[in-house]
């Protein structure tokens, strides 16, 4: 295949996870008792996903087509992205996910993608889901950063309608931006604030961690934080401790978007845990992007441990492969999580959404359910 091609794929998803090595026999057992349950069927919220990086390839190949737009070889492929964990790795990261932004170009194609991933959430359990947006990347093509915002909100309501996954929306500036455009945002943001089915519920800062300075971008999330929505800024995940520590000053998270590096300090994980900060953990990001060699290495058991909420996402299944479900399968597979650790996983997504209480009541009520039957068909 060409470096530029729209040649149609054919090509089942590559796993490419390893599991952990054999322990002691009656470990084996439990382990075997304990992973029966469909991991589809388990109630969670989906607090980490990107609008372009949440698309099906099958979608990207129809929409490239639509315009006429030629595609990397690298976005057809079955295979996960890797990645060195350094700026060129980086580039190569935000090149192919440009190059995908690059197919939406209409107000159909972005309520494709909403209702897309509200579809792909709800086959796989999510019951809630907070998907991500920069509303500049596709105001050219509808007429601003109102009508772009507006279009997702709506179809956010219909998608919710239509799946019975409550699809509410995070607004994110970018880091590569000057900090004036996330004052822009956030006032937008807290325009349509809310809890609900296609409204948004936080204010986000996304784009390579090393970039920009951090506490410019501090007004922003005041405006946010007073208009109501919850401060999800991205963080921990290609910087260290150091890095978290500037993030959690400067914008008071509700959320941290990563957050994995903590675990290289065990005060700062300290410190977020008393504060509350919950951490949306996707671990294919993680090995995609280089931050850590394989999945056993990504620290999820220690931060579990250590008593933090974590929420595991997808993050941009688009270039990794792997969705929702993935992650779960991940903790199960490759660090050992019985299915109690599992529902404890999902009820801290659920918790740590921005849900109604009365979501978070039926949700939760959906976990002990899974729990409560065997094979997990409830």
């Amino acid at each position: 295949m060409s470096d530029f091609s729209i040649i149609a794929f054919a090509g089942a998803r590559s796993v490419g996870r390893k599991s952990l090595p054999e322990r002691n026999p009656c470990h084996n057992q439990v382990m075997r008792d304990q992973r029966h349950r469909d991991l589809s069927l388990l109630t969670k919220a989906h607090l980490h996903l990107h609008f372009t990086g949440s698309m099906r390839q099958t979608t990207l190949v129809d929409l490239a087509a639509k315009h006429g737009v030629r595609l990397p070889s690298a976005l057809l492929e079955a295979d996960p992205l890797r990645v060195p964990a350094d700026e060129r790795g980086w580039f190569r990261f935000q090149r192919l996910y440009d190059a995908a932004r690059a197919c939406v170009r209409d107000e159909d194609d972005m309520r494709r993608i909403v209702r897309e991933a509200a579809e792909d959430d709800a086959a796989e359990g999510s019951g809630r889901l907070e998907i991500q947006v920069d509303p500049t990347s596709y105001a050219p093509f509808v007429g601003g950063i109102t009508p772009a915002l507006e279009i997702v909100l709506d179809e956010a309501r219909a998608a919710s309608a239509a799946t019975g996954t409550e699809v509410a929306v995070i607004v994110a500036s970018s880091r590569m931006r000057h900090p004036l455009e996330a004052r822009t945002l956030a006032r937008l943001a807290a325009q349509n604030v809310g809890d609900g089915a296609g409204e948004v519920v936080g204010f986000g800062l996304s784009n390579d961690e090393r970039r920009g300075d951090t506490q410019t971008f501090a007004h922003a999330f005041a405006i946010a934080r007073r208009a109501g929505l919850a401060s999800v800024p991205h963080g921990g995940e290609l910087l260290g401790p150091g890095h978290i520590h500037d993030v959690v000053d400067a914008l008071h998270p509700d959320r941290l978007g990563h957050g994995v590096r903590s675990s290289e300090d065990p005060r700062l994980l300290e410190e977020l845990v008393s504060q509350g900060i919950a951490l949306e953990v996707c671990p294919a990001s993680n090995v995609s992007l280089g931050v850590y060699a394989d999945d056993e290495q990504v620290p999820l058991r220690t931060l579990v441990d250590a008593g933090a909420t974590v929420a595991l996402g997808a993050d941009d299944p688009l270039l990794f492969r792997s969705r929702l479900v993935d992650q779960y399968t991940t903790a199960r597979e490759v660090h050992g999580f019985g299915d109690h650790e599992l529902a404890h996983l999902a009820r801290g997504s659920i918790q740590a959404s921005r849900a109604p209480e009365s979501t978070k009541a039926r949700l939760l009520a959906g976990v002990d359910r899974w729990l409560e039957e065997p094979d997990g068909e409830h």
